[in-house]
């Protein structure tokens, strides 16, 4: 087994803005970056769609981010992720049940001006990995990858139904130590290791890789996980 970890969702360099999450039960809102590129005609998703799930935090988005469109991706509700360039050549070197795992820096609601939570909202293990232009026009909707008019490189993940989603409550993996946000050593040491030097997990173009990716899932099962196929819980 291989795996990567896949940093996601809404921050200070795409955005300007973290999600919320509640510290102490691990409730978070889901929230994705923008979208740069233009979109197929009908296949637009925006940020108001996140609105709801934000409030139950007794939170806004920005009003920067309403009425724009999002790069909703991971998918949860479809189950798919999709990535281009030196990342997806990356990922495409993985195979059917191979994983992986998407973290996020939420803003926790009991601390806003405290540092972020690094940690993990999602777990896909992949069923397969296929060029996004070879997609098919009725799975166009599944992936943000699809919903534009993909490049070359474009590829989407699609995780095998049962054991991949969104977690309903994240996990938390880092800590900031020597002036970067990193897995916290204990669980560099549980996992088996990251290949990036001292765990650090600050945005890169490069994802990390699992030394050992049977003994991450391993750990990642004993934390007894409820994974769902949907972007955030119903309000």
């Amino acid at each position: 087994m291989k795996g990567l970890l896949v940093r996601v969702g809404v921050d200070s360099t795409d955005g300007n803005w973290n999600a919320p999450v509640r510290k102490a039960s691990g409730e978070f809102a889901y929230v994705t970056i923008t979208e740069t590129k233009q979109l197929r005609p009908g296949f637009v998703r925006r940020y108001d769609e996140f609105i709801r799930a934000v409030a139950r935090f007794g939170q806004e988005l920005p009003g920067a981010l309403l009425g724009q469109p999002t790069h909703l991706d991971p998918d949860f509700e479809h189950q798919t992720y999709g990535d281009q360039g030196q990342r997806a050549r990356s990922i495409s070197k993985l195979q059917r049940g191979d994983v992986l795992a998407f973290f996020a820096g939420l803003r926790a609601v009991e601390n806003p001006g405290g540092s972020l939570i690094y940690a993990l909202i999602g777990l896909y293990v992949i069923e397969e990995i296929v060029p996004a232009c070879s997609v098919s026009r009725n799975r166009w909707h599944e992936n943000a990858h699809t919903r534009r008019e993909p490049g070359a490189s474009d590829i989407v993940v699609r995780a095998r139904p049962g054991v991949s989603g969104r977690l309903k409550k994240c996990i938390p993996i880092g800590e900031y130590r020597d002036r970067a946000y990193r897995v916290c050593r204990s669980l560099l040491s549980a996992w088996g290791d990251v290949d990036v030097k001292d765990g650090y997990i600050q945005r890169s173009a490069r994802l990390p890789e699992f030394r050992d990716a049977a003994w991450f899932y391993r750990w990642f099962n004993a934390q007894k996980p409820e994974l769902v196929a949907a972007n955030n819980p119903p309000t």
